[in-house]
Formats: C-alpha cells, sequence, structure tokens
C-alpha cells in the first residue's frame, strides 16, 4: 500500500500524534481508511451503531445533541471513540460543517490500534477529561 505522504506531513502536526515518529505515522496512515463528507453529511448519527474511531484531517464538523449544536470540531480533533470501545450507539451526531476529510479506523480495530500505540492512547484519555469537563459545563 501507498504512503499517503501528505496525510503523513499532517497528522505530524497534531497533538494527537505528537510523540510518534515518521515511520510511526506512515503506519498510521496505512491502517487508516480515508473518507470525505459533504456540508451537512451526518458523519456519525446519535444512537446508531458505532461506524469507527475519526480523526479530522481537513474540514471542520459541529456535535449535535438532540438537535443542538454543542461543540465545534476541526483538524487534529478525534470522534467516535466513545462508542467503539463501549460498544454502545453514539450519543451524538457529527455533522461536517463543509468539506470534510478524516481518517477513520473500524470499531473492532480501535483496541488493538491504541494498545499498541501508548503515546496515543494517552491522548485520546487526555481527549476523554477534556470532553468529559466539557460535558460537565453542559450540564451546569
Amino acid at each position: 500500500m501507498d504512503v499517503r505522504q501528505d496525510v503523513v506531513d499532517i497528522l505530524s502536526g497534531f497533538s494527537l500524534f505528537a510523540d510518534l515518529s515518521t515511520p510511526d505515522l506512515e503506519n498510521i496512515v496505512q491502517t487508516f481508511g480515508e473518507v470525505y463528507f459533504s456540508e451537512g453529511e451526518r458523519v456519525i448519527r446519535q444512537g446508531l451503531t458505532a461506524t469507527g474511531f475519526y480523526v479530522i484531517v481537513e474540514g471542520a464538523a459541529v456535535i449535535s445533541v438532540g438537535g443542538k449544536q454543542r461543540a465545534s470540531l476541526r483538524p487534529g480533533d478525534f470522534f467516535g471513540e466513545i462508542s467503539c470501545l463501549l460498544g454502545e450507539p453514539p450519543t451524538a451526531d457529527i455533522i461536517a460543517a463543509g468539506p470534510l476529510r478524516c481518517l477513520v479506523l473500524a470499531p473492532g480495530a480501535v483496541e488493538g490500534f491504541l494498545v499498541a500505540n501508548p503515546h496515543v492512547m494517552y491522548r485520546v484519555l487526555q481527549g476523554e477529561a477534556r470532553k468529559l469537563r466539557t460535558t460537565t459545563r453542559w450540564l451546569s
């Protein structure tokens, strides 16, 4: 499989992958698929089956819960991991705010990927802590 060098270069600037070498980033690009969405297209649907762990490469998306916009996502942000790890339906819609380019990993591959990449797993854990803090603020 050919390594998409443009994606490797983009990933090298994301905090999620900050601790990885170029060969590690190349491996990620080969492990993940690449998907594109049009403006307004739902990437993940609230209450439906998990579709994967996504990392935004280009573009932006919004998180919507019960039809109410809660947050925006930008390049370097990730989503879908909670559903994949828990095996439960997503609790929010993720909607493309314009043309959106993402890397995606199938739900069944997420645990193995994180275990094989402990630095990424730690960064995902930090992201989960931030999401929990934000959700707590929403409920306050």
